[in-house]
């Protein structure tokens, strides 16, 4: 990991309202401060693309959790995710 990205681990997978075939995978700091999300849209029913543990982030794509319920949500399920796995490891 370079010192311009940040390890972020995953800690919510959902499915949108507005448009059919699309996940919305959030990753967040194990602070649980800041936070980066990936949006995948779902092209054919068969279609399996890789989820990690981790990913790593530029800075500028990192947003601020400011909820402090959210933020502690956030932090305990990314120290969880570290603790259990690897950042290549397949969810």
């Amino acid at each position: 990991m370079s010192e311009q990205t940040t390890r972020v681990w995953l800690v919510e997978r959902t499915y949108s309202d507005d448009e059919q075939n699309l996940i919305i995978l959030t990753y967040a700091t194990t602070d649980g401060e800041r936070y980066f999300r990936k949006e995948r849209a779902l092209t054919t029913p068969g279609d399996r693309r890789v989820t990690t543990a981790a990913v790593k982030a530029e800075p500028q794509n990192l947003g601020d959790v400011t909820d402090p319920d959210e933020r502690a949500q956030y932090a305990a399920e990314a120290q969880r995710m570290a603790a259990e796995h690897d950042p290549d490891d397949e969810i």
